[in-house]
């Protein structure tokens, strides 16, 4: 496209924005407490299992190398399953398939628990192919209700949902797993009221939700040519890697410098609270900006800082977890949010979601896969944060071009 039709289409996107916005109902109440109740589902049904992995592997006689599979899985079935999710939403209708993902979502938490260990990688596999769904419709979702200029508040609410939640899980799941009936089993499952109360909350907004393909409206295809759209998939990438990098190896890293595990467990829960402060003060401090570039890339550097503290000056851990958890935090809204901002329709925000949490997630699942090698090969930290400081770079480059007023353009079919 020439720089003058690009300025042209550009024109014509912001000239529209405010005639579509009218055309859109104010955020309502029971809106919000929908998109909420299904954000609590995206991660709570994952993040107790770390927590309850050595029961696991005790209880059912997997060892480590099947259990790192099981906590890996869920990755890699959100990176097969999210393409998948434009091309059925515009056949079967958003709402439609979100009730349809809620209730998949249920059985497959309900299948996990059962006593055999076939049905807990099954329903692993089950539940997060309906978490890949929720993943993808829910950016698609808010941008078809939501105004253009609450996207981002709506957006940094349900990732505080989604953190939130997360943290209960991993917080809760051991001690139900000793006061409740089944052990662990059990205790895996308790997010299953979640899935329930969203079930319930969605079911109702079918009505008038028809299939894009029974009006006659065109599909939108997934812009693998659009350069924009790369930006978007490898800044969601770069910084899912960051989070699940975290989250997998930064107690052991402090462990190795001397930190008690006991402390590097707190650190862990101080990087998690400054990322949930970041992403919901992120939208009071970016509140009427439209263009992006030197937030998501002044949050990447934040990144990338943190982990050079830690190859550097690794007695400065706080230090090193603040700068993490203030830009980790507020790359996550900025990644889920220009899935919604950058598509010019619902559906061109899902075919852009699934393809950036395709991407996001294929890349998140070798980022701590990559790491656990170099550090087993160099019996080093050193090698493996210095990548991540090279990667924290990268990111900034992916969000500075992501978050440009713009939008991705793709012919329909």
């Amino acid at each position: 496209m020439s720089p003058r039709a690009a300025s042209l289409s550009r024109r014509r996107s912001t000239a529209a924005s405010p005639a579509a916005d009218r055309t859109r109902p104010a955020v309502s109440v029971g809106l919000v407490l929908a998109i909420c109740l299904v954000a609590a589902n995206l991660r709570t049904g994952l993040t107790g299992v770390g927590t309850l992995l050595p029961a696991i592997e005790h209880g059912s006689g997997l060892t480590s190398s099947w259990g790192g599979l099981l906590s890996t899985l869920p990755l890699l079935t959100f990176a097969a399953t999210s393409p998948l999710v434009a091309r059925a939403s515009h056949r079967f209708g958003t709402a439609r398939l979100l009730v349809a993902a809620l209730g998949t979502l249920a059985v497959g938490t309900v299948v996990r628990s059962i006593p055999s260990v076939i049905c807990l990688f099954a329903g692993t596999v089950i539940l997060s192919a309906a978490t890949a769904f929720g993943n993808v419709l829910l950016p698609a979702l808010i941008r078809r209700s939501v105004p253009a200029h609450r996207v981002q508040g709506i957006s940094a609410l349900y990732v505080t949902v989604m953190g939130v939640t997360a943290a209960v899980s991993s917080g809760i799941s051991a001690p139900l797993s000793h006061t409740l009936p089944g052990s662990w089993r059990t205790a895996l499952a308790w997010g299953v009221a979640f899935t329930v109360a969203a079930f319930l909350a969605w079911l109702p907004r079918m009505r008038g939700d028809r299939p894009h393909s029974s009006t006659g409206a065109t599909r939108s295809p997934v812009p693998w040519r659009s350069r924009l759209a790369w930006q978007v998939s490898l800044f969601m990438g770069l910084q899912s890697l960051a989070f699940y990098t975290a989250v997998a190896w930064l107690p052991s890293i402090l462990t190795h410098h001397g930190t008690t595990s006991t402390t590097a467990g707190w650190m862990l829960f101080l990087y998690q609270l400054i990322g949930l402060a970041a992403s919901g003060l992120l939208p009071l401090l970016t509140r009427g900006r439209h263009d992006q570039r030197w937030v998501a890339a002044g949050a990447s550097v934040l990144v990338a800082g943190g982990f050079a503290v830690l190859v550097s000056a690794p007695a400065l851990s706080v230090l090193a977890c603040i700068l993490l958890g203030l830009g980790g935090g507020a790359c996550l809204v900025l990644a889920l949010t220009f899935q919604s901002e950058r598509a010019g329709s619902p559906g061109e925000a899902a075919a852009l979601a699934g393809m950036a949490q395709s991407v996001g997630y294929l890349v998140a699942a070798a980022g701590p896969l990559l790491l656990g090698i170099l550090h087993d090969s160099t019996d080093s930290w050193t090698l493996p944060l210095v990548l991540l400081v090279v990667l924290g770079i990268a990111m900034a480059g992916a969000g500075y071009g992501a978050g440009r007023n713009r939008q991705v353009r793709c012919p329909a079919r």
